[in-house]
């Protein structure tokens, strides 16, 4: 376990050095549509745990 601590510090200190600012390349409705495509995949929707009102 130290040395994997050892190591993600090591990555830290390198990356602080030269730090890069993260750049979005999709837009937001790309990623919500994405998100919910894979929401979708993952649990589909369910008719038996729904609520009748």
């Amino acid at each position: 376990m130290k040395a994997l601590e050892k190591d993600i510090t090591a990555w830290i200190d390198t990356r602080n050095e030269n730090p890069k600012p993260f750049t979005w390349t999709k837009t937001t409705d790309e990623i919500i549509h994405s998100l919910a495509d894979y929401l979708t995949k993952i649990s589909p929707p369910s008719t038996e745990n729904q609520q009748q009102t």
